[in-house]
């Protein structure tokens, strides 16, 4: 019975069947509630994103000049009457735009998610090809169920993000450049660097995935090698190239009243090394929310376990620390920066989870018997720690935002304040202003036509009494700014 369950277990197609089943189950609980309004967890980051779809499918698509619908002063600093978003060239707004315009029968939040959903698939696919190539079947098996199953990153990738398609060209980099290595052919080279480049033109935090790319061609060439290998040359053109040529376009014309102000995400609140760094990042976010507590038992396994042929794997992890040092507030404040990370820790948990199923007899099905209930664990804390991720919030700006788009010019600018959060803005499909900034009669003479809120509070009252409302219900008031009182 033993020699069977070895055969089985040894074979290809049992190897093939368990890898379909982590991508099959993955898919399916990342299904969880995907037609659900944009108004659960970081949903003013994930509303910002989808707008500037939305605008792609209202009024064509314009890649280089991607639009989204807060036209305020609150993240560039300046007035932004066209709503330009220069944050991530707009690859991911483009395919979400694409794909509901020719499936449309798909809702536009749905189609947000599933693009989502099938990077992340692909992402665990190639740390099942890293992991195999690295630590050994059994490794990359692990790796893939991680990169799956952990409840943090069943979330973040199926969120409307660029984070998840952002990682998955990353790795794809990394694992296409292993592939160069092993085998000297060039163009693996040229497809990774093709990869690397649309990482970083989405989100440029990737580049920290060059470490350990670094590391393979150095090792592999040497530094002086390198500037005399004319292919790899040419790679780092393939991937650098288009990058700068994308920032030395948003930095033209008036393209700069749409790039965000960015100082703060590195060290803007000097947190960095602080006591409260190390709390937020290592202890609250990869201890707790990530590995559930549990999961520190193979992470910590992963860390100690040590070989040459795993050096590609701690590169990767020394480029993951760089990140969350250099980029300290903004991983601090909000976690889905620790989107990049998950592939990384995913490797260190399958080397360790493998060390654990593989140790000597006399302490091994004590040490499987940890395993698998620290897995078990994992999960099921995990789950509990992002189960209110996906809980809609505010469901009357939905509501309202649905009266506003019903009973409204399509091309009225619209009022609706909450403290510069673009969520009920969103909801209305009007450009506009997510809060209050100055008098009222600067507002008009910029065009706004509408003053909208759900809350009875100071402004409220002093725009009723000053303008006639337009429309009424028991929760909410929309004010007509072209109408104001004698």
């Amino acid at each position: 019975m033993r020699k069977l369950i070895n055969r089985i277990s040894k074979s290809k197609r049992f190897e093939y069947f368990l890898l379909i089943l982590i991508l099959l189950a993955g898919f399916a609980v990342r299904l969880y509630k995907i037609n659900s309004p944009i108004a659960d967890w970081h949903s003013w980051r994930q509303v910002d994103t989808a707008s500037v779809a939305r605008i792609y499918v209202d009024e064509g698509i314009e890649l280089m000049r991607p639009r989204y619908y807060d036209i305020s002063s609150i993240q560039t600093g300046f007035y932004n009457p066209e709503g330009y978003r220069f944050v991530e060239f707009p690859i991911y707004n483009v395919i979400h735009a694409l794909s509901y315009e020719t499936f449309p029968k798909i809702s536009f939040e749905a189609w947000g998610r599933l693009i989502s959903i099938f990077a992340s698939l692909i992402t665990t696919l190639l740390l099942y090809f890293l992991g195999k190539r690295l630590i050994g079947k059994s490794g990359g098996l692990f790796a893939a169920f991680y990169f799956a199953f952990i409840p943090f990153n069943v979330y973040f990738s199926r969120v409307i993000l660029p984070e998840p398609m952002a990682a998955m060209f990353a790795v794809l980099s990394v694992w296409l450049f292993v592939r160069f290595i092993d085998t000297e052919k060039n163009y693996y080279a040229y497809i990774s660097a093709a990869a690397f480049a649309l990482s970083i033109l989405i989100k440029p935090y990737t580049v920290f995935y060059a470490v350990a790319i670094a590391y393979m061609a150095i090792k592999k060439y040497g530094i002086k090698g390198i500037f005399k290998n004319i292919p790899l040359l040419i790679a780092l053109d393939i991937a650098l190239v288009p990058f700068l040529l994308w920032r030395a376009w948003i930095n033209t014309g008036m393209h700069f009243l749409g790039v965000p102000h960015l100082q703060w995400a590195f060290n803007g609140d000097g947190i960095r090394f602080k006591p409260s760094f190390w709390r937020w990042i290592f202890y609250e976010r990869i201890g707790n929310l990530i590995l559930g507590g549990w999961g520190l038992i193979p992470f910590g396994v992963g860390i100690l376990k040590r070989s040459k042929k795993l050096m590609i794997i701690e590169f990767l992890a020394i480029g993951m620390i760089m990140y969350l040092a250099i980029v300290a507030s903004a991983n601090v404040r909000h976690d889905y920066y620790q989107t990049f990370i998950i592939p990384v820790i995913a490797l260190i948990l399958a080397k360790g989870s493998l060390d654990l199923w593989t140790s000597e007899k006399k302490i091994r099905l004590r040490s499987r018997g940890l395993l698998i209930f620290s897995i078990c664990m994992m999960l099921l804390v995990g789950t509990y720690q992002v189960r209110e991720f996906f809980k809609v919030n505010h469901p009357e700006f939905i509501e309202v935002g649905r009266i506003v788009d019903e009973s409204t010019p399509k091309d009225s600018l619209v009022i609706v304040p909450d403290n510069g959060n673009t969520v009920f803005l969103y909801h209305t499909k009007r450009k506009g202003w997510p809060v209050l900034e100055g008098n009222i009669d600067d507002f008009v003479k910029l065009g706004a036509d509408y003053f909208v809120s759900v809350n009875n509070d100071a402004d409220t009252n002093m725009m009723k009494n000053k303008f006639e409302v337009f429309k009424q219900g028991t929760n909410y008031w929309i004010i007509d700014l072209n109408k104001p009182k004698k």
